[in-house]
């Protein structure tokens, strides 16, 4: 029973969080473009999340004749329950599971959401939904080699495997200052892994329709959207801890949650920003600016790494 309230103590705030997001995302998107976004549903439009979740999820879900039922209802699930374990080894600035290998659990839980994707889009037997899991499939695949060198790169700065460490390295300066190129990396190959704009090839409305979601409606469709923009907030607060850490100013304890939650949430406006700002690239593009660009210079900068002496990761010699 007491697991049962810890767990969702730390998943309903996960999904709060995710839904006032959506809500953030409109207002912003509507003041960039010279209109006022949602404005009807309770005060300034701050109930706009809680109507769409009752709208979504009260709505008869439509199944598509020739899918496969069994993996067309349960990818949804899967996506998001993956999005949702994956901040188990997060510290916030305590983790649910304090893991000594957190680096490896989080790209071994990010690689596995390539099969909900794969899954749904294959399931539904539309061929939209099936191009668009693919093309979802290949860039996520791909954009994760960036990101997991870039976490390597990070283990060499360490000289851990676990988050906390990433505390203490970044007590005398944010790392963002040190590796500010592979910040700027990973924030661009973030937004390539969570397929948001410019790089949302899957949901190219002019030939795919939505991409891989697009049989799904009501219930299922809300896990998916769930799910994404669980995700976007994920590789934020990863980017924070990674680059910006919250606890490096002797803050209060109690204060680190806070200055936490800042910092993710000007990331993500960031990603709104973007999407306001920048065209959709063209596929081939996405594929060059990660092959011929991304990769051969987080792998000179990794080998860079490797030749600097351990004291530079600043840490006590018992970690």
């Amino acid at each position: 029973m007491i697991s049962l309230i810890m767990t969702l103590s730390y998943i309903i705030p996960i999904l709060i969080a995710v839904a006032f997001l959506t809500l953030v995302e409109r207002k912003i998107l509507s003041y960039m473009q010279a209109r006022k976004g949602p404005n009807i549903v309770g005060p300034y439009g701050l109930l706009q999340p809680l109507a769409d979740g009752m709208k979504l999820f009260t709505k008869e879900p439509i199944y598509p004749a020739t899918s496969s039922p069994l993996l067309f209802t349960t990818t949804p699930m899967l996506a998001l329950l993956l999005a949702l374990t994956i901040w188990s080894p997060l510290p916030l600035p305590y983790s649910m599971a304090d893991l000594n290998l957190s680096f490896l659990f989080l790209l071994a839980m990010s690689s596995l959401t390539v099969y909900s994707i794969l899954w749904s889009g294959w399931a539904s037997n539309s061929k939209y939904a099936l191009i668009g899991a693919l093309r979802a499939i290949a860039q996520t695949i791909s954009y994760e080699v960036t990101l997991a060198i870039i976490l390597l790169s990070m283990i060499l700065l360490s000289g851990n495997y676990t988050l906390h460490a990433l505390f203490i390295t970044q007590e005398p300066l944010y790392l963002m200052f040190s590796s500010w190129p592979l910040m700027m990396m990973w924030y661009t190959s973030s937004l390539a892994e969570t397929n948001r704009a410019p790089f949302d090839l899957t949901e190219g409305e002019s030939e795919l329709v939505s991409g891989f979601n697009v049989e799904y409606s009501a219930g299922p469709f809300a896990m998916f959207f769930l799910a994404e923009y669980a995700n976007i907030m994920l590789m934020n607060t990863l980017t924070t801890i990674l680059f910006l850490n919250p606890s490096s100013l002797n803050l209060p304890q109690e204060l680190i949650p806070l200055t936490l939650a800042t910092k993710t949430l000007l990331l993500s406006s960031g990603f709104l920003w973007i999407r306001a700002s920048y065209p959709r690239f063209r596929y081939d593009q996405l594929m060059h600016l990660l092959w011929k660009s991304f990769l051969p210079l987080t792998l000179a900068l990794c080998l860079w790494h490797t030749s600097l002496p351990v004291s530079y990761a600043g840490l006590p010699p018992h970690l």
